[in-house]
């Protein structure tokens, strides 16, 4: 049975190499807040680059938002498996006991 196990260790580490994402997907990272400098001089010469730095901030929200909705509907069906699974324990249980 042990050997098995190792036999399988590659092919974990190949899965994880072709899907990254797999390995952190329950992590949701909130965006950076954009900067806005305070010098008025700084702020009209860098203008294009703080609107694009805006842009790019309500884009990642918006994904942000999405994958704590995802996250949020993972976990509820994993606590609902495992409500399932607990139930399922406490029946075996109390018939052992029997």
């Amino acid at each position: 049975m042990k050997m098995k196990r190792l036999k399988l260790i590659p092919q974990a580490i190949v899965l994880l190499l072709v899907f990254p994402g797999a390995v952190d997907a329950g992590a949701c990272l909130p965006p950076l807040r954009p900067f806005v400098p305070n010098d008025p001089v700084a702020l009209a010469e860098f203008a294009d680059l703080i609107g694009k730095d805006f842009e790019t901030y309500i884009e990642d929200v918006q994904a942000y938002f999405r994958c704590l909705e995802q996250e949020r509907a993972r976990a509820f069906d994993e606590a609902r498996q495992v409500s399932q699974d607990y139930e399922r324990f406490l029946l075996e249980r109390d018939a052992d006991n029997r």
